[in-house]
């Protein structure tokens, strides 16, 4: 059997002329160019909008080349955008047509098209698309850096298409009710939490690092009440007192400083401190007198925010103030270790007791003026806050609704609170233990929970 003559002149007319041979070679050329284009337009698109802003402001900062260029281009977004996104439609629209065109001399038009669907789309998205993006996403910054001028020219040359499309992709957005406007790239509160956490999981960051980073975010939203000494726990002199009896006073509470009043602890009028008493009893001129080292001090709202006061107590070099209610009557006081201790955790000295003391993984002793929100992050557990308590005593207060006695249970879902050590109407710590759930089904979170071999019917005199 023989060919016939129409199909070898059909056969015949689409190989290739000896002078197609230069253009086949720079179509190959031209489309091995293209897919170096395609792949810079997308690793761009990558580095440039996975830079963080702040990154941006400190390469700026630091002189770093190309950083300029970066910033000048992410305070458009969208412009920056539509670039990247119109320069690489047009390198995959004309490699496409290439492509064809060169198919075209080896094969009929439909094998053409086939042959360049399927051919062009892998080229582009192992060469034009995913190896750059993978690219772009290990080495951001440098990235973003080398290709940050020849970006900012491509934006030059396709400017008239470019303002286009940035115009008319702004009306869909207004049409479809989006916003013109695109976010900020600076990270938020809740994601650098997030990168810390990542980052002890990881090895980079210790768990005691870990621990003072979230006292510092939990510091801007800590108010004066939750750090305070409260006023049953506040050691203070007379304003008559002698200075004798004042040092007396500071010793036997091992204070530095203390408050002084007058007539009562709702007017304290300023603070005293040993070495300003013992000079004044050596070194004065005639009878000592407290009234002459007596320093003015700062009565602050409990609502004041804590960041805000340790701010004010810089400012006028205050190591200690004075914390009221709305009625004017004082709360406590806070020193300057106790905004120092909300950051870098409890300073004990000699036998103070430490707030949160662990027996075993799951069980804790947890002394009663303890925050409610320390006591979740120490142990893992998730007691509610309420408006009307903030300690753990408060908190255990508010299930019984009266007074509780030593060796108290209550259960609260997978938590078992039992009263250690009371002092008169003071819970003064408790044993916490976190249940596993077999243990802790069936408990409950009521005031009548609680038990103790017999239900005490606790009152203020019995407490006594």
């Amino acid at each position: 059997m023989g060919l016939s003559s129409s199909t070898l002149t059909t056969d015949l007319l689409q190989l290739p002329l000896p002078g197609d041979n230069a253009v086949i070679a720079l179509g190959v050329l031209a489309i091995v160019v293209l897919i170096g284009l395609s792949a810079f337009f997308s690793s761009s698109e990558i580095a440039m909008f996975s830079l963080p802003q702040h990154r941006v402001d400190s390469l700026v900062d630091e002189g770093v080349s190309g950083a300029e260029t970066i910033r000048d281009m992410k305070e458009n977004p969208h412009r920056l955008l539509v670039t990247i996104l119109v320069g690489n439609n047009i390198v995959n629209v004309a490699m496409t047509s290439i492509a064809t065109a060169l198919f075209g001399f080896f094969l009929s038009s439909g094998q053409s098209v086939l042959a360049t669907t399927f051919g062009i789309t892998t080229l582009v998205l192992i060469f034009g698309e995913s190896a750059p993006k993978s690219y772009a996403v290990e080495n951001t910054e440098s990235w973003a850096l080398r290709i940050a001028r020849p970006l900012k020219l491509s934006e030059y040359a396709l400017y008239p298409l470019v303002v286009l499309f940035d115009y008319i992709v702004k009306g869909v957005n207004k049409v479809i009710g989006g916003s013109a406007a695109i976010e900020s790239t600076y990270v938020t509160r809740d994601e650098i939490q997030d990168i810390i956490e990542t980052g002890e999981r990881e090895g980079v960051i210790e768990e005691e690092e870990r621990e003072m980073l979230d006292r510092i975010f939990r510091f801007n939203n800590t108010i004066a009440k939750e750090v305070m000494t409260p006023r049953l726990d506040v050691t203070a002199v007379a304003k008559d007192s002698s200075v004798e009896e004042a040092i007396e006073t500071c010793i036997q509470a091992d204070h530095e400083r203390v408050p002084v009043y007058e007539g009562n602890l709702d007017n304290i009028i300023g603070v005293v401190t040993v070495r300003d008493l013992v000079r004044e009893l050596r070194y004065s001129e005639g009878e000592p007198s407290l009234e002459r080292v007596v320093k003015p001090t700062l009565h602050v709202p409990e609502s004041k925010n804590a960041d805000e006061l340790l701010a004010e107590m810089q400012d006028n070099r205050l190591q200690m103030v004075t914390v009221i209610d709305e009625f004017g009557t004082t709360e406590g006081i806070i020193t300057l270790e106790d905004m120092v201790e909300e950051i870098v955790g409890e300073i004990l000295e000699g036998d103070e007791e430490a707030p949160v003391e662990f027996l075993e993984d799951n069980v804790a002793i947890v002394q009663g003026e303890v925050n409610i929100d320390e006591v979740n992050e120490m142990l893992g557990i998730d007691l509610p806050e309420g408006e009307e308590f903030e300690t753990l005593a408060g908190f255990v207060f508010n299930r019984a609704g009266r007074l509780v006695e030593e060796g108290e249970e209550i259960e609260f879902d997978e938590i078992q609170i039992r009263i250690e050590r009371v002092d008169n109407t003071r819970i003064m710590s408790a044993r916490v233990t976190v249940l596993d759930g077999a243990e802790a089904d069936g408990a409950v979170a009521e005031g009548d929970a609680f038990e103790s071999g017999g239900e005490p019917e606790a009152t203020p005199n019995d407490a006594e």
